[in-house]
């Protein structure tokens, strides 16, 4: 990793650095200590070393053979990767795909698929997905590339520094052209997945959405989804409790053939060395009746 020191860096020390900014654990920065990972302007310092404007700080966080999971095969799987630099990659996921492997799932999913294209570079990876989306849902997908970027973006992540907009087509019309659902969202009895919303709950199940319509047909609505929380199922649960279920949900609306109307068109997120990003990923073929009427103009 390797951070360039800018005007409100200077001054700190690189253990200020590797604790405070990136997040790194204790292991983590006694093993930089003790494999001389640590760098700066190409000589090895200690993390007392104080840093100026200017400085390059290189941190040699890869991966190692060591550290790669065994019980993920690499497979050879069709990527679309969006975004790639030195410590995170964002792959358009597609619907259907798994993001972790599983008990019905150990060969089909996005870890197998990453581990395969980086077999391929000859560069030990470990799958560390910073976002998650279930399986039926599309979209931009993040993963970080080594424990430093891991650290910083879960961090991040925690502080609501991310901002993730949706597609999604749902049943019927919302009332009001946009708005915010602000339904708590807890565990339902008895089940391991189903959620439930309600009026009322603990701080920690708290959720909220804001959406607007975009466009409608028929019976149905193409709707931008904004979660400003991250709960399980959140967007599927909050459209549903509005009445306005995502099409092709058999789990919060009707059985359907439909594959789940549901996409995660953008992430946007700092990067570990200090700029935010945008990644988009274009509205797939299953959105085609809201493609064609969209063929003169881009959704915004």
């Amino acid at each position: 990793m390797i951070i360039n020191v800018d005007t409100p860096r200077e001054g700190k020390t690189v253990k200020e650095i590797l604790f405070s900014e990136l997040g790194l654990s204790r292991g983590q920065v006694v093993s930089l200590k003790n494999n001389d990972g640590i760098r700066v302007n190409g000589a090895h310092v200690t993390v007392r070393y104080i840093l100026k404007a200017g400085d390059i700080l290189e941190l040699d966080v890869e991966d190692r053979e060591e550290d790669m999971n065994c019980h993920i095969t690499p497979v050879s799987i069709p990527l679309d990767i969006l975004y790639e630099d030195d410590n995170v990659v964002c792959v358009n996921k597609p619907s259907g795909m798994p993001t972790h492997p599983s008990h019905n799932h150990h060969g089909d999913t996005l870890a197998n698929a990453l581990a395969y294209y980086y077999e391929e570079k000859g560069i030990p990876f470990v799958f560390r997905a910073v976002n998650r989306l279930d399986r039926e849902t599309s979209g931009v997908v993040l993963i970080a590339k080594n424990r430093a970027a891991a650290a910083k973006l879960g961090n991040a992540l925690q502080r609501n520094q991310f901002e993730k907009s949706y597609y999604a087509v749902v049943c019927g019309a919302p009332r009001e052209n946009k708005g915010v659902i602000t339904a708590y969202i807890s565990r339902k009895e008895g089940s391991i997945i189903f959620r439930k919303a309600s009026e009322t709950g603990s701080p920690s199940e708290y959720a909220e959405t804001h959406y607007e319509i975009k466009q409608t047909y028929d019976a149905y609505t193409l709707v931008e989804l904004k979660p400003v929380t991250g709960r399980t199922h959140q967007l599927r649960v909050h459209m549903s409790y509005i009445g306005n279920p995502i099409y092709g949900d058999g789990l919060y609306g009707e059985e359907s053939d439909s594959p789940l109307m549901l996409h995660a068109a953008s992430l946007t997120f700092p990067l570990p060395e200090g700029n935010r990003i945008t990644v988009t990923a274009p509205i797939p073929t299953r959105f085609e009746i809201f493609r064609r009427k969209n063929e003169d103009k881009e959704l915004s």
